[in-house]
């Protein structure tokens, strides 16, 4: 990573980094370096904030208080960050309560701007994760052929629903109205200031 971003800066191409991990606090110097000469974009994804639950979806990996310190320190570096509060889990991490604590938590970490992203079960995942289901929470299976009955995407209700619920935790904790109508936009700061506005594509963001 640190002869690619020596390579965008040299030859003025400006870039954005999006991490699930912590390693990018190794290249903070030489992001702050490179933002010096071309626009840099930094975008974080900390999905929730429950430990245990982190720990059996994604084991090995970073924490979500490692991910929140990471966001902390990007800001810190003079860097903007932007953050993906995402895969949203229905039932899992989806209620009003654990949402607007996580958010609370990445509006004291500095961030620059949030979108949020229910879960995207492309082929493959949404196999494994079918069977993560069945063994860690059976209760839910049901709901979750409903709602993934058409495909990777969550049904369109259920993310209007979310979004409607989102924009209001979003404005509370000062981090704007994403969420809405435009919550497939990219968060403040994950991209270069100049880059033209484009939707996120899920496939992308997927964490499982």
């Amino acid at each position: 990573m640190p002869g690619i971003i020596r390579a965008l800066a040299d030859s003025g191409t400006p870039f954005s980094v999006l991490t699930k991990g912590t390693v990018l606090a190794r290249d903070l110097p030489l992001l702050r370096s490179a933002a010096g000469s071309v626009e840099v974009g930094v975008a974080v994804s900390p999905a929730l904030l429950d430990p245990e639950l982190q720990d059996r979806l994604e084991p090995g990996t970073p924490s979500p208080r490692a991910r929140l310190e990471l966001v902390r320190r990007v800001r810190d570096a003079g860097l903007p960050c932007g953050v993906f509060v995402a895969p949203v889990l229905p039932g899992l991490t989806d209620s009003d309560e654990r949402l607007d604590d996580l958010l609370g938590r990445v509006a004291e970490a500095g961030a620059t701007g949030v979108t949020v992203l229910p879960l995207h079960l492309r082929p493959g995942a949404r196999e494994w994760f079918a069977r993560w289901l069945v063994r860690e929470r059976p209760d839910l299976v049901d709901r979750y052929r409903a709602l993934y009955a058409r495909g990777s995407s969550v049904d369109v209700r259920y993310r209007r629903r979310l979004a409607a619920r989102v924009g209001p935790l979003l404005e509370r904790r000062g981090l704007g109205s994403r969420g809405r109508d435009d919550e497939d936009a990219w968060p403040a700061g994950s991209l270069p200031a100049s880059a033209p506005a484009a939707p996120v594509v899920p496939e992308q963001l997927t964490l499982l």
